[in-house]
């Protein structure tokens, strides 16, 4: 039987995707400012971490304007929410096996 500690992915690690991911399961989507203040970090810090889960394939950016200012949306693929729900799963078993 597989531990389930190996069943976990790795690109939800950090406490910051798991945030964003978080965010993005519950909203249709969210733009950046909002989801920096959700989450509480610094917009650097926010880039990386979506620009990782944009190369992962797990949350789509969708730019665009409001009036002329940038407005740039990030929501969860299908894939993403598919991998994040087997990796909370994941989770959930290893807590199972604590108790």
């Amino acid at each position: 039987m597989k531990n389930p500690i190996e069943n976990l992915n790795k690109t939800f690690d950090s406490r910051i995707r798991l945030g964003i991911m978080s965010a993005l399961m519950v909203n249709a989507s969210i733009n950046f400012n909002d989801l920096k203040q959700l989450i509480n970090v610094t917009d650097g810090n926010l880039a990386s971490h979506i620009k990782a889960l944009e190369e992962s394939g797990y949350i789509k950016v969708q730019k665009g304007f409001i009036g002329r200012k940038t407005n740039t949306l990030y929501s969860a693929t299908k894939s993403g929410k598919k991998a994040f729900r087997s990796h909370l799963y994941a989770l959930e078993q290893m807590i199972k096996n604590i108790e």
